[in-house]
């Protein structure tokens, strides 16, 4: 199948607008090719996943665009990387890992990306509008951008992303047109008690259960509360796009696109129908836990995806009533949070950042678990709220992990070892 190049796409392949724009161009035709993609396409705006320090082509492709003179053509924000730039003596880093992320960090920044550095782009700085073409990597800010914004975007993975920002294109293909984002199975929520459905821990349990359901389908989820929040909403797009590869959903209602369950099919009939009882969410919950109840804990880690202001503040009005009880951190007990610049810079002017540093909450920034070592070899067993992060951590981190709620997270990290409250889940 031939390729239709504009003159400008011509140009580029031809290195009339340097050397690394006629790298990048030419990768990108390459996977059109791949793709089927008769075309290119113009795109406003990329988000870079591939500038986390994961081999050392990694950082040799960054710097050899770098070094031909690469520059973003577009508004780029970057993603989580391997370092918190800031403290990273603090955790414990080895400098010589440490030098090359930063190496990876200049490399990137001297292309024109703005220094965002968060997994979490659509909390955060130009977050992209309906219906804009966007070239975004990092799986849970895809599904937040297709699902919940309505922005258009395949999943980009390392390195073809910040080609995209270099020129401006991507093949037109995928989730970029109309026809290929229609829903394809239909999930319905069935007598879910509305105090579960109100709940943060919901959301990741649903995202979970989700991706498993879904896999690559798009799928269109019914009964989903409305005035879902935000922070509710990341915590579903993550937990979806690890399980599954769901790059996009439609919640009725909720979506953009999806404002009615027959728009959200385009008039078509689902594929297939799944009916979603409290047993399923039941089930999905105590997937996401390898750690036996009241085992004894190592390390809390919060915000994976990155943590809000929001949820900040959340979490310092739960430690704000363990310090009234008279209750301090476990002295075996780290509790790691991580953010972004943006947000912490919110928490900074702040009344509580002095009540979460007194507690012993250790915030780290621009980066995560998954990308820098900060997690000790000593580590047996890690809690946290994330869907994607419990996903992961057994597989990534080595250890045994346990699923609850920030306030399980938080009641936990005083007594020590692996606390949850499961009156909320148990079925009548």
């Amino acid at each position: 199948m031939s390729m239709k190049l504009s003159r400008r796409d011509k140009q580029l392949v031809d290195g009339e607008h340097g050397e690394a724009a006629q790298m990048a161009m030419r990768i990108l035709v390459r996977m059109a090719e791949v793709q089927d993609a008769t075309e290119m396409m113009n795109v406003s705006q990329a988000h870079i996943d591939g500038c986390g320090l994961l081999s050392e082509a990694g950082l040799e492709f960054a710097e050899t665009l770098a070094a031909k003179g690469g520059k973003v053509s577009i508004p780029t924000t970057l993603n989580m990387g391997p370092l918190d730039l800031q403290n990273w003596k603090h955790f414990g880093i080895d400098e010589a890992f440490a030098a090359k992320a930063i190496r990876q960090a200049k490399a990137y920044t001297d292309m024109g990306c703005i220094p965002t550095w968060t997994c979490a782009p659509y909390q955060s700085y130009l977050t992209p509008r309906f219906g804009q073409q966007i070239a975004w990597g990092e799986s849970n800010a895809i599904c937040y951008a297709n699902s919940v914004l309505g922005a258009r975007t395949n999943r980009y993975g390392d390195y073809i992303d910040i080609c995209a920002a270099i020129t401006g294109r991507v093949p037109k293909c995928g989730l970029h047109l109309k026809e290929n984002r229609k829903g394809q199975i239909l999930l319905r929520l069935v007598d879910i008690d509305p105090a579960i459905t109100r709940s943060n821990a919901f959301y990741a349990v649903l995202g979970h259960l989700l991706g498993s359901l879904a896999q690559d389908r798009i799928p269109v989820i019914e009964g989903l509360d409305v005035e879902a929040s935000s922070d509710q909403l990341k915590a579903l797009c993550a937990a979806a796009a690890s399980s599954g590869a769901v790059a996009l959903f439609h919640a009725v209602g909720v979506t953009p696109e999806a404002p009615t369950l027959e728009e959200a099919f385009y008039g078509d009939e689902p594929e297939q129908v799944i009916d979603i009882h409290l047993s399923d969410l039941v089930k999905a919950k105590s997937e996401l836990s390898t750690a036996p109840d009241r085992a004894k804990l190592d390390l809390v880690v919060l915000g994976c995806p990155h943590f809000s202001f929001d949820e900040f503040r959340q979490l310092a009005q739960l430690i704000q009533a363990e310090v009234e009880k008279g209750n301090t951190l476990h002295p075996d007990v780290r509790f790691v949070v991580i953010s972004s610049q943006t947000s912490y810079a919110l928490v900074q002017r702040s009344e509580f950042l002095k009540l979460l540093v007194d507690f012993g909450v250790e915030i780290t920034l621009d980066t995560c678990v998954f990308h820098t070592p900060m997690v000790s070899d000593e580590t047996k067993v890690i809690m946290t709220n994330s869907g994607k992060c419990a996903y992961y951590a057994p597989g990534e981190l080595g250890v045994q992990v346990a699923f609850g709620s920030v306030a399980e997270c938080v009641r936990s990290a005083v007594e020590g070892c692996m606390l949850r409250e499961e009156t909320l889940w148990k079925e009548s």
